[in-house]
């Protein structure tokens, strides 16, 4: 039997969730999953160079570029995400390790924009910076790590779902999972400043970064409670390696048996990657 039909056998028989409406249970759980996730990076997002700039004191220039190196950092992940998903993990498992990183980076966050935890003298302004400024930048990297990590993961595990022949649901997964990111982002962005512009504190009333943050905080466990819930409805495709990895040993393959074999016992080759032939 080949690998191919191992795995067309595999897929039928492991992960089969029922089915509502021609579409299997399980990706109404990836679905609301998506919503929240979204929900929370993009309001935390909304109100991050306003808590940089007048709770962490930063100017313009500062706070510009933290929170631009943020979000490439967020955009970069992705590629570590996929690389750990299809050679190690899998997507199920990655999506669940980096959640729960992502969502201790949201709590992170909250926390420190809690004023009155280091404001002894209850003059509302906190009396240690220092720690605010490391515990949120903690909390954004993790946050960037969780993000990043999942965003290849998501969307194609959602895609698994679905068998050869279901072409006409899975197109209309991705409509919906899309409308799914577009509605949290929309919804949050209306959300978080409202949210920022409450006062709160125990000693002294704050704009209430710690709410605004916060909210998105709960939506992150909440997406990944939900996602956990769906766990025994899933296909969970086995990793198989990822092909940028298998590009990059191929290339380093070449480069070292063209520098190993440059004696004229050896032929010369057309093309300095065809020193890769034994590899592939």
């Amino acid at each position: 039997m080949t690998d191919k039909e191992d795995l067309k056998k595999e897929k039928k028989g492991k992960g089969k969730s029922k089915v509502v409406c021609g579409y299997p249970i399980s990706i109404f759980f990836i679905v609301v999953n998506e919503f929240c996730e979204r929900f929370s990076y993009y309001g935390m997002r909304a109100v991050l160079v306003l808590y940089f700039k007048y709770f962490l004191q930063w100017d313009d220039d500062l706070a510009t570029s933290i929170y631009h190196t943020f979000v490439a950092l967020c955009y970069l992940t992705p590629i570590l995400g996929a690389i750990v998903a299809d050679s190690w993990l899998g997507k199920f498992k990655t999506i669940i390790y980096l959640s729960v990183v992502y969502a201790i980076g949201q709590v992170a966050l909250a926390v420190s924009a809690i004023h009155d935890i280091t404001d002894s003298d209850r003059d509302g302004t906190p009396n240690n910076m220092t720690f605010h400024v490391v515990l949120s930048m903690v909390g954004l990297f993790l946050i960037a790590l969780g993000t990043g990590g999942i965003k290849p993961c998501v969307s194609a595990f959602g895609g698994d779902q679905f068998a050869d022949h279901q072409e006409r649901q899975r197109r209309t997964f991705f409509s919906v999972f899309y409308l799914c990111i577009n509605g949290g982002s929309l919804l949050s962005t209306i959300i978080t400043p409202i949210l920022r512009g409450q006062t709160c504190g125990i000693h002294t009333q704050q704009k209430c970064y710690a709410l605004a943050f916060g909210v998105p905080a709960a939506l992150m466990v909440v997406s990944l409670v939900v996602f956990i819930m769906g766990s025994g409805m899933y296909y969970k495709a086995k990793p198989e390696g990822n092909i940028m990895m298998s590009v990059c040993k191929c290339i380093g393959f070449a480069i070292k048996n063209r520098y190993r074999h440059r004696s004229k016992a050896h032929p010369k080759r057309e093309h300095w990657m065809d020193w890769a032939e034994g590899e592939i």
